[in-house]
This record gives structure tokens, C-alpha cells and sequence, in this order.
């Protein structure tokens, strides 16, 4: 999806700070959405991994570069509680009046009025055998797809309609575009692929970069001279 989550290759928004000894939670609340999200996973409300993915993809973009990263988890919380019909407006207004805020306060959540419809999984984890074999093989240069997509995806921006080259066969994997939406696990074959600094970011890479993408076939089409 190509919103404001998709932050890859983007300039402007500083360096990222490493915090020395870092606390798994640092406040009370994040270790409770935590909990809920865990929760919800076992009652059903997150149907797997994907959709809870997009759900966060799908917060409001401020609340997404200013909540934090369980700030993040809480929006998509919201969102799924508020598609499943868990909770509504007024209830989401009493939560943050709950969090010490004004109800009339914005809230991350941006819950659809036509929400996917999303089959609970069967197996859990997501490698699956892949009848099909491979159709690019380790060190074959490969193309990437240029266009957006208004849904999930794992193709970041900044590696779209770029050339790398296949440096591993990974497996038959569940495709997580489909597997966000409900229609169904589709898996398929996934690769690794290394782009040189160059190709993604120009002249201005640093020398002897590259970046290494786990991609989906779907993703990928044979690399022309």
C-alpha cells in the first residue's frame, strides 16, 4: 500500500536513534496493547499477520510518524475492534478519554465501512509447499513491478521498477497481497534479491552499498540487457 508507512528511501526524517538498553515496553500502556492485540489473535478479531499489517498501514498518517511503534500497534487495533464491530465511535471516544485525553481528540484509527472479509487461518506460520518450480534461478538479474498498488503489499516504493539480482531461493511462502484482503493464501515463490546502492538510490549511494529484499514472484519479471 502506498501510504505513509512506506518510509524506505524517503529523505528528511532524521537519523535513527539506537537506545542503549532499550526496555522491551517503555510505559504500562504498550505492554496492554500488546496484550490486546495477542488477544484479539486468539478471539479471532486479527485474522493473521497480514490484515493486522495493513491495518496499521491504514492509521492516520500523522498519528503514524508521531503515536510510536505500539502507538502504531494501536491503530490498527482500533481499526480491526471497529470493522468487527467490537467497539464504535463512542467507544473510541471513551478510550481516549480513558488515556487521559480529549474525547473530541483525533485517534489514529481510519476503520472502512466495507472491511475485507478475512477467513480466520488454518496453519499457522506461513512457508508452504509451492507446486510450481522457480521460475528465476541464483544469480539471474531480475526486473521489478513499477506500478502501486492501493492494497497490502511487501514491494517496498523505493525498489519499485528496479533491476537486482537473485541471490537466494527462499521457498514457497504465503503472498501476503492476498493474504491481507481475504482471498485467499496464494503462496508462491520468494527470492532474495540484492540491488546495488546505485540502482536504488543514484549517484549519491555510497559506494559498495546494496540492500537485500525478500520478494515475491509476482513481484518479478526476467531482467533484459
Amino acid at each position: 500500500m502506498d501510504s505513509m508507512h512506506d518510509l524506505g528511501g524517503r529523505q528528511g526524517f532524521g537519523p535513527v536513534e539506537r537506545e542503549e538498553d532499550e526496555p522491551i515496553f517503555h510505559g504500562r500502556w504498550e505492554a496492554c496493547v500488546f496484550t490486546i492485540a495477542n488477544h484479539m489473535i486468539g478471539k479471532g478479531v486479527i485474522r493473521n499477520v497480514d490484515q493486522f499489517r495493513h491495518a496499521i498501514e491504514r492509521t492516520d498518517p500523522v498519528a503514524y510518524l508521531t503515536h510510536g511503534y505500539y502507538g502504531r500497534w494501536l491503530g490498527g487495533v482500533e481499526n480491526l475492534l471497529t470493522e468487527a464491530g467490537v467497539v464504535d465511535a463512542e467507544g473510541m471516544a471513551e478510550a481516549v478519554e480513558a488515556r487521559g485525553g480529549d474525547r473530541r481528540d483525533p485517534v489514529a484509527a481510519r476503520p472502512s465501512s466495507q472491511p475485507d472479509q478475512v477467513p480466520p487461518a488454518e496453519v499457522r506460520g506461513a512457508s508452504r509447499q509451492v507446486e510450481e518450480a522457480p521460475r528465476f534461478s541464483v544469480g539471474q538479474p531480475v526486473r521489478t513491478a513499477a506500478t502501486s498498488v492501493s492494497g497490502h503489499t511487501r514491494l517496498p516504493g523505493y525498489a519499485r521498477g528496479r533491476t537486482g539480482t537473485i541471490v537466494r531461493l527462499q521457498g514457497g511462502w504465503v503472498y501476503p497481497d492476498s493474504n491481507a484482503h481475504g482471498r485467499g493464501e496464494q503462496p508462491q515463490q520468494l527470492y532474495c534479491v540484492r540491488f546495488e546502492g546505485e540502482e536504488l538510490w543514484g549517484a549519491e549511494a555510497e559506494p559498495g552499498q546494496s540492500v537485500h529484499l525478500d520478494l515475491f514472484e509476482s513481484y518479478l519479471t526476467a531482467a533484459t540487457s
